[in-house]
């Protein structure tokens, strides 16, 4: 008899309103502080970068945001994403753990990025911006954000980090098919292999230049994280159709914590839901950081938030995962990880590597590196369970596929991977 492993919505159940967690959260969020005042900002500090509609939802504490319709009519153009139970890999494990995945490669930029993509773009050309500045670890996030400008007819300047500007190039191709500009960051420093935490501020120092041009960031701050609530609104209502009542555990790989959050923050208020945070050991903000004030890029030109962080300054080593290459966390994340209602783990990229593969030799599907941290961890809870012999739902966030990270697996299957 076949079974059934894949639940989709038609594109009329896209979630109509945002889940803003804040009212959920198990401490208040302490507010971001001026650069130069160290005085909590309000909105007319951020108004030379952001518009006023994501001002407005950095600071709301309502419990649900309404989603406009003209971002609803983009979003329904791939969404709702499928979910998915990988029973190969179940059956590879031989664990009685049932895991399932939100699959957010299906978006035309092939991950969960365009989810807030669509709507900054929104905002600022409803506010008469034209231009958009932003940087990009792995390419994810810029090509998403030069796909929304594209969409609303805006311009899209792009600061890539060297080391995947130069170990991604097709990243950059795509950024460019759909008409933005991109350069390699550091832009002063062509030797330096460049981290988030400079390409934000190359593109913060842009933005701050130009009237016509507003910053927008792909992961990190409350409006991002709210814009990717609908991968777990989604997950919730499709797990239903499966089955399932709540899952034990609900896994996301975390850079900057957006992807992480999306399928996380709707189970916050779900008691029993264990939420974890996967990183790279080479970057462990979470596992290692410390939570205090701190800068969100290396120059110090922005608000200082209150999160994880190893220091503004640091630089990681040139991992395949760049879009997990960032000093902090965003702030919610942190909130969470500090109250001990999300756990946090560390991998090394050999480990991470190894899982991913297994997943594409089973389920079909080549993983991003940054979605293999979670596929690892999701791996791991299902060998756990194996051990105990005890039944477990497990969620995960496929945030996107691997099919421009080729070199990395390359890399891996030649043995020529730093592990």
């Amino acid at each position: 008899m076949s079974t059934i492993d894949r639940w989709t919505l038609p594109a009329d159940r896209v979630p109509e309103a945002w889940f803003n967690v804040v009212p959920h959260l198990p401490a208040p969020l302490q507010p971001p502080l001026h650069p130069a005042t160290r005085q909590p900002v309000g909105p007319d500090d951020l108004a030379p970068l952001f518009p006023m509609a994501l001002i407005g939802q950095e600071v709301t504490a309502e419990p649900w945001v309404d989603v406009p319709g003209e971002v609803l009519d983009v979003l329904r153009t791939w969404r709702p994403t499928p979910l998915v139970r990988a029973r190969r890999l179940e059956q590879a494990l031989g664990t009685p753990a049932r895991i399932y995945f939100k699959d957010e490669s299906v978006s035309p930029a092939g991950s969960h990025k365009p989810n807030t993509a669509v709507p900054q773009a929104f905002y600022n050309k409803q506010e008469g911006v034209t231009r958009l500045a932003t940087e990009t670890g792995a390419g994810q996030w810029g090509s998403a954000l030069s796909l929304a400008c594209a969409l609303f007819d805006l311009e899209c300047k792009v600061y890539m980090v060297r080391s995947s500007y130069e170990h991604k190039p097709y990243r950059r191709v795509m950024i460019e098919t759909w008409g933005g500009s991109v350069v390699p960051s550091p832009v002063d420093d062509p030797a330096h292999p460049g981290s988030l935490g400079n390409a934000i501020s190359d593109a913060v120092r842009d933005a701050a230049q130009r009237a016509d041009t507003h910053y927008a960031l792909g992961s990190v701050l409350n409006h991002v994280l709210l814009h990717q609530t609908v991968i777990g609104l989604e997950a919730k209502e499709q797990l239903a159709l499966a089955g399932e009542d709540l899952p034990d555990v609900v896994i996301g790989s975390c850079g900057g914590g957006s992807n992480l959050a999306g399928i996380a923050l709707p189970f916050v208020p779900d008691a029993g839901v264990r939420l974890m945070a996967v990183e790279p050991s080479s970057c462990p903000t979470l596992t290692s950081g410390r939570f205090d004030y701190d800068f969100g890029d290396t120059a110090g030109m922005t608000p200082l938030l209150a999160m994880y962080t190893l220091g503004h300054d640091f630089v990681p080593p040139p991992i395949h995962a760049g879009g997990l290459r960032y000093h902090g966390d965003a702030p919610i994340v942190s909130n969470l990880v500090q109250a001990g209602r999300m756990e946090a783990v560390a991998y090394p990229q050999g480990k991470v590597f190894e899982a991913a593969v297994q997943f594409a030799r089973t389920q079909g599907s080549i993983p991003a590196p940054e979605t293999a941290h979670a596929i690892r961890a999701a791996v791991d809870e299902a060998l756990l369970a194996k051990e105990e012999g005890a039944e477990r739902v497990i969620l995960f966030s496929y945030s996107g596929h691997g099919l421009l990270d080729l070199a990395a697996y390359d890399d891996y299957l030649n043995d020529r991977l730093d592990r």
